[in-house]
Order: structure tokens, then sequence, then C-alpha cells
């Protein structure tokens, strides 16, 4: 049997960890509280988690200088950031500082039990080579012959488009940021040029999507960057794990 993962949920709103602790122990989560950075460091370095839920906005040191210290300790522990919707720049900073997703308040406890899933899947799955082809839904990367194929028809592509392509699919189901998937694919120096990409990702949208205006594969995070659909969005049904319970339904209103 799977061990169940073992989640820290890092908020100074006690109604807000009331509202997450029953459906996420209910669905088999063990779930330990912390109200502030200071006692998520100190439940960190007593005890093992597979997960933490961090608010941005708390007091003491806050959530931001909590990731910062928490990447210092556990680079691979998973760290989701909770955040309130017109927060941008602290998603930007947090993501930058390595934070693995972020959820915004209200937030769906369905689709925060999701990204939680898929969080913890992406860092107990073997490591992959970087130049070991990827296939997410129709879509097929070889970074070796740097070759792009949908449905086993190659899709050509300009080598910015690859590039973009393929730093978004090594990356699947994660936020990269503006900044950060510019100086991948152009150099620090075009860090800012915002406006360039996005006509890149209009190109590239083009190409991949049967639908560029309701794109399925490349999708926007407003404000904050793009991310590539996680893989599992594309297996049927049947191929999910069964042994996975689902959300009860009333954990489907927002927190």
């Amino acid at each position: 049997m799977q061990q169940a993962i073992r989640i820290l949920v890092v908020d100074d709103e006690p109604a807000i960890r009331r509202a997450l602790r029953p459906p996420l122990m209910e669905l088999g989560f063990q779930v330990a509280e912390a109200s502030r950075g200071e006692e998520a460091l100190q439940a960190l370095r007593s005890s093992t988690y597979d997960v933490v839920l961090l608010d941005i906005n708390m007091p003491g040191i806050g959530g931001i200088e909590t990731l910062r210290r928490i990447r210092a300790i556990a680079p691979r522990l998973p760290v989701l950031m909770l955040t309130v919707r017109d927060d941008e720049e602290d998603k930007v900073e947090a993501l930058d500082l390595g934070a693995d997703d972020y959820v915004t308040k209200p937030f769906s406890t369905r689709e925060l039990i999701a990204r939680i899933r898929s969080a913890v899947r992406r860092v107990r799955a073997p490591a992959r080579p970087e130049d070991a082809p990827m296939e997410i839904g129709e879509i097929h990367l070889d970074p070796v012959k740097r070759r792009v194929t949908k449905r086993g028809e190659q899709v050509k592509m300009t080598r910015k488009e690859f590039d973009i392509l393929y730093c978004l699919m090594s990356r699947a189901g994660r936020v990269v940021t503006y900044a950060k998937l510019l100086t991948a694919v152009w150099g620090a120096e075009c860090r800012e040029e915002v406006e360039y990409l996005r006509t890149f990702v209009r190109q590239l949208r083009k190409k991949i999507e049967d639908d560029p205006s309701s794109p399925v594969y490349l999708l926007t995070d407003v404000y904050v960057g793009y991310r590539f659909a996680d893989a599992m969005t594309f297996q049927p049904e049947s191929a999910a794990d069964e042994s996975e319970p689902q959300p009860p339904e009333e954990a489907k209103e927002d927190a």
C-alpha cells in the first residue's frame, strides 16, 4: 500500500486550516499545521513531510522568507504557495525562489488536491535524462533530434520555438515565469521582453494546438508565466490510480 502523503499546512488564518484539515484527512492525507513561518521551519527540522502548503502573507518572517529558508534545508521538498488573487509579484518571486506551484484564495479543494498530488508525483518520479524524449498527449518531443511531432506528423519549428517548447515540456505541470523562460531561451539580458515572448508563444500555439484560442497544452498563468499541461491531464480515466480516493462532494466548495 502506498504511504500516505504527509502535508504541512502553514497559514496564520485558523479558518483556512480548519477548512483544509477534514477533506485532506478524509482522503487519507496526514496533516500537520503551523500558524507562522518560524513554526513551519521548526516542524521541518523535527519531522519529515512530503509537501508544504505555505501562505505568502503571514506575520513574522512571512511566506517568502520562509520559502527561502525551506529551500536552504530541503531543496526538493514540494512547496505550494497559498496566495490572494492580486499578488502577482509575490507569485513570481515565490516561483523564482523555487516554489513548485501556487493556489489562489479562495480556492477549490479539488484543485488544491490535484496540485498537491501532481507536485508529489514529480518529486517521486525517477529522474529523467535531459536528452530523453518526452510525450504529453499527442505531442512528442525528441531533444536529441530536435524534432516535434503531433499525432505522428512532424511539426516544423524555428530554433527558438523548439527551445520554448522544450523548456515548458521538461517542466510540465509547473509554472515557468516569464523571466525564467526568457532567460533560459534568450539569456538574462532579455528577461524583461515579455511581449517578445508572447509573440513566439502565439506562433507556437498555432502549431501544436487544435484551437489556439482555447489551448489545452500551452497554458497561460496571467501576469506570471506559462505552464505546459501535466501529462496526467491526458491519461484516460481508466488509467488513473483507482486506489486514490476522489474528493468528497462537500470538498468541492471553496475554502
